[in-house]
Order: structure tokens, then sequence, then C-alpha cells
């Protein structure tokens, strides 16, 4: 592996999350997966190695550190299970539009529990009808004295019915469109607050998926993030910051699938030799290698940029989502192919690694909406010239 130039911290907490993954998560990863079952087990192992808070500032209890610290947690653990990663990386999703947009007082009430994981957080956006369009949600906040009352479902919302706590997007004003939504932090347990089924999937079977379904549910106004009208901004300033960490997840499911492929072609025989003497599979194992270092690279880059401060990363966050997904599908069906027909079968983990990569070309917008971001900002860039 190249050497990315980590400082002291960030190594130590790489090779923290690098331990939990192989002696924590590897052996209890498809048990997780084959019965759906949630990682409460491993949020406990990562609560007590003060790695919640890795993304939070320190006096909020958090470690301190930024983008790059929350790739590199997720990154690792998806290296072992990109369905248990999942639960820690959508509790970040679900965190940064208050650490972005809340004030002190809602920094101070939910952020030191989340850093210190006592408790998880979802991000929710998506319904049955408004996913890539977010301009189409249905769900409503009407204002009423103190109180906003919430009414809508949401779905396929990642940590849903686990999490405690939710940054919600609703419609406040519909008559004004895009500018007519806005965000609020709503609790588990608020009256008229409750969760829909939970949903069977392909991969990321650890992680739960549910429906929110809030009927007449009453949050104080305390609650807002922002302003009324800022839940599009909220939304595409979260995702800015959250995509490189959907891209970590999918370098990390690589490069699990990259390490079975290889060991195991260095123990299967065929004609009286391994298969990794065979020029043609050394080929495919150097491609999937380097496309993964490409995909590191690129999603480190983009971390240390979300950190720099950058005002614009739009393009940037866009384009290692949708590289590093498509490196994480190509890599984890060629891992399959390494195998043969062993690959095919559940009693290997390499199936596992591709259900578990699909969907990183799906959540958080799209590839194809990856595309849209890339293409406009590009097209605006050559305007600007």
């Amino acid at each position: 592996m190249m050497d990315y130039l980590l400082t002291e911290q960030q190594i130590m907490v790489r090779d923290l999350a690098r331990k939990i993954a192989k002696e924590k998560i590897a052996p209890v990863a498809a048990e997780h997966d084959e019965k759906e079952t949630f990682p409460w087990d491993i949020m406990k192992v990562m609560a007590e190695s003060d790695l919640c808070g890795v993304y939070i500032e320190e006096k909020y209890g958090g470690l301190g550190g930024g983008a790059m610290e929350l790739c590199l947690v997720t990154e690792e653990l998806s290296r072992a299970c990109g369905g248990i990663a999942i639960c820690f990386a959508a509790t970040a999703l679900g965190t940064y539009p208050i650490i972005l947009f809340g004030n002190d007082e809602q920094k101070q009430k939910y952020l030191p529990d989340i850093a210190s994981g006592k408790k998880l957080a979802a991000f929710a956006l998506t319904e049955a009808g408004a996913g890539s369009d977010a301009g189409a949600i249905a769900t409503t906040a009407r204002k009423e004295g103190d109180y906003y009352v919430l009414n809508g479902v949401k779905q396929w919302i990642t940590n849903g019915g686990e999490a405690e706590v939710y940054s919600v997007i609703a419609m406040t004003d519909r008559e004004k469109g895009a500018r007519g939504a806005s965000f609020f932090i709503v609790e588990k347990g608020t009256h008229g607050f409750d969760f829909g089924k939970k949903e069977k999937k392909l991969g990321i079977r650890a992680s739960a998926t549910r429906e929110l379904v809030f009927n007449e549910c009453k949050v104080h106004k305390d609650n807002l993030l922002g302003r009324e009208g800022m839940g599009f901004i909220v939304a595409m300033k979260t995702f800015d910051k959250s995509r490189p960490g959907v891209a970590a997840q999918a370098v990390g499911i690589a490069q699990g699938a990259l390490d079975h492929a290889v060991k195991y072609s260095r123990e299967r025989k065929q004609f009286g030799k391994t298969i990794s003497s065979f020029q043609g599979l050394q080929f495919m194992i150097a491609d999937m290698a380097t496309q993964i270092e490409a995909a590191r690279a690129l999603t480190y880059a983009v971390a240390r940029m979300v950190d720099s401060g950058a005002r614009d990363v739009s393009k940037e966050s866009a384009m290692v989502k949708l590289f590093a997904s498509d490196t994480a599908m190509k890599v984890t069906t060629d891992a399959i192919q390494v195998l043969g027909g062993y690959g095919y079968m559940r009693d290997y983990p390499v199936e596992k690694y591709m259900r578990d990569a699909k969907i990183t070309q799906i959540y958080e917008g799209t590839n194809q909406i990856q595309r849209n971001i890339i293409a406009l900002e590009v097209l605006k860039e050559q305007l600007r010239k």
C-alpha cells in the first residue's frame, strides 16, 4: 500500500479500526449477514474504542478529526464487512447536518452522546417518490405555535429503528419549491414518530433499513436546523462531506475481496501448480490492485480537500463516490471469477462482498446522478474560463 503521509493520530485510528475489523468483525460478519441481525456487539466495541466520534470536534467529546479519519475507519471496517461498517458510517451521515448547521445548543445536546457511541444517528431524505428527485419530497412540516407538526413517510433509511437521533427533511412551504424544505432533528420516542417494516436486502444485510412514519409528530422549533427553507442546502452540503465516506466503504469492500482472492489463488492448485502462477490470473489481480489503489488515492485526496475547508467540493465528492463504487463492483465481480465455482458459493465470503458493493453505486445519489453533477460542474467551469 502506498504511503499517504498520514499523521500519527490517523495511523493510530486506522490501525485500531483494522484490529477491530480483523478480530471482532470478520469472525461474525457471515452470521450477521445470514441472520440479518443488527451488530450491536460491534457498535459497543466501537464505543469502547472511542472511534465513534473521530469526525466530531473535541469540545463535543470527539477526537477532533474530519472526513479523512472517517474514511480511514470506514475503509478498514468495510474490509471485513460493508454491512457492519455502514452502521457506523450512516451515523456520521445523520450527524453531519448537526455538525454543519446546528447551533451550539443543539451540538451540546446531541454530539457528545453520538461521539461516545451512546446513540446512533440516521439521515432521512428518501421517500417512495423522492430519491434522486429530492424536490418531490411529500413529507410536510406545518408550524403550530412553538412546534412543527410532521406528516409523511421516509423510505429505506439506514439505521432506521436502531438510531436514536434522526436528521429529517420536510416541506415547510411547498409553494416555494426547493426553497420550501427544512431540516429537523427528531428523536426516537417522539410522539407520532414510528417505524415501518425492516427491509430484506441483497447486501449490507447486517444494517437496518426501515421506513420512518410521521403521523402528527410534534417537533419543537428548537430542533429546526438552520433556518426554514434551508433544507436542500443542508442536504447538499451534507452529501459533499459524506460521499467520500461512501467511497471509503467501496474501497474497503474491494480490498477485502482482493485479499480473499489473492489468498485463494495461492492455495488453489490446477494442473499441478497454484493458480496464482497463471499469467491470465496475475493480470486480473494486477488490474484489481491498481484500480483499488487509484480509488483509495482519490478518496484520501477528496477527504483532505473537504477537511481543508474548500468551499465547493460537489464535483470532487461526486467523482470519488462514482469512481470508487464502480471500482468496488468491478473488483468484487473479478474476485468471484478468481475463485470460480467456489466464488459463487456462500461458503466463501467473496459473493457477500459483491452483494455489499452494489449499494455503493446507489445510495447517497446513484452513479447516474453523480455523472450529472460532474458534467454540470465541468461545463460551468468551462464557461468561467
